[in-house]
């Protein structure tokens, strides 16, 4: 076979010979375009960017001589170069079977030419040195073939990559990324499992700016330098690979020595086929003679359609392909357009009749044990083998295989358990009942939001500053803290206790600065209005103290004053905090209360409450000195101004935000349950004439003559000017506890008593956007911040839950609602089981007050 081919290679240079020797017999038609296909042909092998072959500048040079002295003579088919040319092309057929002999051993050598190169370069040097002669050039316009300078970087041993480290030193890591191997000393791994060590000249080779001067001096010098990475080493580029690379670059082969067009060679041509002589005298069968039944059975279905008029000859010859009415045909679109792939494939198999096809399902892939070169951990020892060898083959850890390890692949032999295997898998694939079920393949973390971390969204309330001590008897329990309340400017913060007591604090250093005992001012005032307290069981209650269950700050900054609701009245009082110009404002604000000029006009506001000036011992009194005097540089008045006594106890007190109106809730007043008080006259209204359920809680809109009133399972929008019902939210609580409005007034909080914090967004719909259920008992508190996107909520299980909630101005995006602190500072009491009762936010910090059942704030 190897002398076929070498007679094949021989008989087409000797072809290719015969066509060079007759082509210098063809004149040139026009020697203007031969010209133009030489010099295209010739910049296939020039470089571009300037690169001079090493085998063009001697050949070019002695060919233009020898075109010099022809100038002025006509080419008559024969001439010296041609002979030249001849002999070398002898030559080449006479190496042809030594370079078989030698050519995976050793490299080609070739002879340098120095006339037939210098003539070459003398041509590419001067395009134009012949153009004042006749036809001398033109003539000889056959293209030459490589000479033996040329051939010498064109023939050589392409070389594979296995063949290029015979030694075996390089490195073997494969697609291994190379930053894994940056904190070590070496970059990989040889075939012989040895380390690549790194190069020092890596190290020395300096910084981006130093590589890039060598490279333009290598440049310079005309060395091509490039660096491996892989064995980490820099390799000069040789004038082949150049060469490679510069014919790539322009789009022409890769390799020189190509011949694109080669001659066809009819290696299988058909006329003399091959006959193997096994079944050279075999008789050809029966049924080659005898027609078909299966067409004879389609000629009989045909024959009876026609006969049927099913078809027409038409049909049957192939000139109509359908036979449906014309009508029909002409009503189809000709571009609709069908679908390769419907979708419900398993659809139609479900729906197809017959036993449902069940794939069955696939083996398990090979493991570690299975492999003919295991890892050590895996060869069993033989106390293991005696130890399989006594248990069943289902219980062994890798059934009836036993790991083994095999020099190489070729010593691996048949598994004896194959068959026994694929027999029981068939009984298991036999025996086994099979059942499809749809599945959706929906990856558990995509359905769960991506929440950003809860450090991205300080500042908020995450651990306890300072705890505010309230003074009590030794022989007594602490008082249950029920309300705290912050001033606007965020300097002082006021509580409201079980035993009656408003305290006044100082924020940042925990001093309590003033306390008023508004529960024994109430008891006074029944007393004066001869309340009914004859019997023992009065007298008992008269001493119990009335608590302070609602306590609310002016939000105004200039008016220095609270509102607390003890019992059946709600109590004004001057703070005394304020400063030189917003005392006079804060004055002036409280003068009409305090000088009891009261003017409620309507009847049925006369009928539910009544303004009554408290004056004398335990009233507001000018400070003229005393403990108080340290409080304010000027006289102003401090302590309980004024007192409005309604007909049932009062639950809930709040302020509108300019701080004049003030709104209070009586559950058990009925029609009068909500009332709105007006401080700077004096004045009270009863915005209901008919009570809708009992109303639990109000609160005003932030900027708007919008009211807030929560029943037990609902609230209400109203409108104040209108004097019209808005909106009615659906809660679907059991029982409202706490209501608060956000800043923007586009969304609510509503805490219940059965754990949950609803939030509405009052643009979107009348039923909550979120619900949240965090808290292990009753909801009492949930408070908004006012400058911070903070949300906190209270529960008696003794935790408060710190939230993110974004609210943004695009009416696109929905509010951002994050978990991101639980507060846990307060006790639950064991005889009440109450924890946390009461939150609000600092107005310009991001703090947080708390009041618990265990009397600590």
């Amino acid at each position: 076979q190897g002398e076929t081919m070498a007679n094949n290679r021989k008989g087409k240079k000797k072809q290719q010979l015969q066509r060079e020797e007759e082509a210098p017999m063809l004149s040139s038609v026009d020697s203007g375009e031969e010209e133009e296909e030489q010099s295209e042909e010739d910049s296939v092998y020039d470089s571009e960017d300037g690169l001079q072959q090493p085998y063009d500048s001697e050949e070019n040079s002695e060919e233009d001589d020898d075109d010099d002295d022809d100038d002025g003579f006509e080419d008559q088919g024969s001439s010296d170069d041609e002979e030249d040319r001849l002999e070398r092309q002898k030559e080449v057929d006479d190496s042809d079977d030594e370079v078989d002999v030698s050519y995976e051993t050793v490299p080609r050598r070739w002879k340098s030419s120095s006339s037939s190169s210098s003539n070459e370069n003398k041509k590419r040097q001067q395009p134009g040195a012949n153009q004042s002669g006749t036809n001398t050039s033109s003539s000889k316009t056959t293209i030459t073939p490589p000479t033996e300078s040329a051939a010498k970087w064109v023939h050589t041993d392409d070389l594979s990559s296995d063949d290029e480290d015979d030694g075996g030193t390089g490195n073997r890591i494969g697609k291994v990324p190379l930053h894994w191997y940056e904190e070590f000393d070496h970059i990989g791994y040889d075939s012989h499992g040895n380390k690549v060590m790194k190069s020092a000249s890596a190290a020395s080779g300096g910084d981006r700016l130093d590589q890039a001067i060598a490279m333009q001096d290598n440049m310079a010098q005309g060395k091509f330098v490039v660096q491996d990475m892989l064995n980490d080493k820099n390799v000069e580029l040789t004038p082949r690979q150049l060469e490679l690379i510069r014919r790539v670059q322009a789009g022409a082969f890769a390799h020189p020595e190509h011949d694109a067009n080669p001659d066809y060679v009819d290696y299988f041509s058909g006329v003399d086929p091959e006959v193997s002589g096994l079944s050279k005298e075999k008789y050809e069968p029966k049924s080659r003679f005898q027609p078909s039944m299966w067409e004879r059975v389609q000629v009989k279905r045909m024959l009876e359609r026609l006969r049927k008029g099913h078809v027409s000859m038409d049909y049957l010859k192939g000139k109509v392909h359908d036979m449906r009415p014309k009508d029909k045909l002409m009503e189809e679109d000709p571009n609709k357009l069908y679908t390769l792939w419907k979708g419900d494939e398993e659809d139609e198999l479900a729906m197809r009749k017959g036993p449902q096809h069940i794939a069955a399902p696939k083996a398990p892939p090979p493991g570690h044990a299975e492999s003919y070169v295991p890892p050590g951990e895996y060869l069993p020892t033989e106390q293991d083998l005696k130890e399989w060898e006594e248990m069943e083959p289902s219980d062994r850890p890798h059934g009836l295989l036993v790991p083994k390890k095999f020099p190489n692949l070729r010593s691996v032999g048949a598994y004896e358990h194959a068959v026994r295997e694929a027999f029981e898998r068939c009984l298991d694939l036999y025996l086994c009942p099979r059942q499809l079920k749809r599945r959706l393949n929906i990856d558990p973390e995509s359905l769960v939001p991506r929440l950003p971390k809860s450090t991205d969204l300080k500042p908020f309330p995450n651990a306890k500053c300072v705890e505010y001590v309230t003074p009590h008897d030794d022989n007594d329990d602490k008082p249950i803290i029920r309300c705290v309340a912050a001033s606007p400017n965020g300097q002082y913060m006021a509580s409201g206790a079980s035993d009656g007591f408003v305290r006044l604090w100082e924020v940042e250093t925990g001093r309590l600065l003033n306390s008023w005992d508004l529960s024994t001012l109430v008891s006074k005032l029944a007393k004066e209005e001869d309340e009914p307290n004859t019997s023992n069981g009065d007298g008992e209650q008269a001493k119990k103290a009335t608590p302070v269950v609602s306590l609310e700050w002016n939000p105004n900054r200039t008016h220095h004053c609270l509102v607390a609701a003890v019992g059946k009245c709600v109590i004004v009082l001057a703070t005394g905090t304020a400063g030189i110009n917003d005392a006079e404002l804060t004055q002036a604000l409280l003068s009409t209360a305090h000088k009891g000029g009261i003017n409620v006009t309507t009847p049925k506001a006369q009928k539910a409450v009544k303004w009554i000036a408290v004056k004398g011992e335990g009233g507001a009194e000018e400070n003229k000195g005393g403990s108080a005097a340290t409080l304010s540089p000027s006289k102003i008045l401090v302590g309980p101004v004024c007192l409005l006594k309604t007909n049932a106890a009062v639950s809930n007190v709040r302020w509108q935000a300019k701080g004049d109106y003030f709104v209070s809730v009586c559950p058990k007043a009925g029609a009068a349950a909500v009332l709105i008080h007006q401080l700077s006259r004096g004045n009270s209204q009863q915005p209901f004439g008919k009570a809708k359920g009992e109303s639990q809680l109000a609160c005003f809109h932030p900027s708007k003559p919008f009211l807030f009133v929560a029943s037990q399972q609902h609230v209400r929008v109203y409108h104040l000017v209108k004097q019209a019902m808005v909106k009615r939210l659906v809660s679907g609580c059991r029982w409202i506890s706490s209501l608060d409005v956000h800043p923007s007034g586009d969304h609510l909080i509503v805490g219940s008593l059965d754990r949950r914090m609803v939030w509405f967004d009052l643009d979107l719909s009348a039923t909550p956007y979120k619900t949240l259920k965090y808290h292990e008992r009753a909801l009492r508190s949930c408070r908004f911040h006012g400058r911070y996107p903070l949300m906190a909520s209270a529960s008696d299980d003794g935790a408060v839950h710190i939230f993110h909630s974004m609210v943004y101005n695009d009416l696109m995006r929905n509010p951002l609602i994050i978990p991101v602190k639980i507060l846990r500072g307060h006790n639950v009491d064991k005889s009440t089981k109450l924890g946390v009762l009461s939150v609000t936010f600092h107005p310009t910090q991001p703090w947080i007050f708390t009041a618990g059942a265990d009397g600590r704030i």
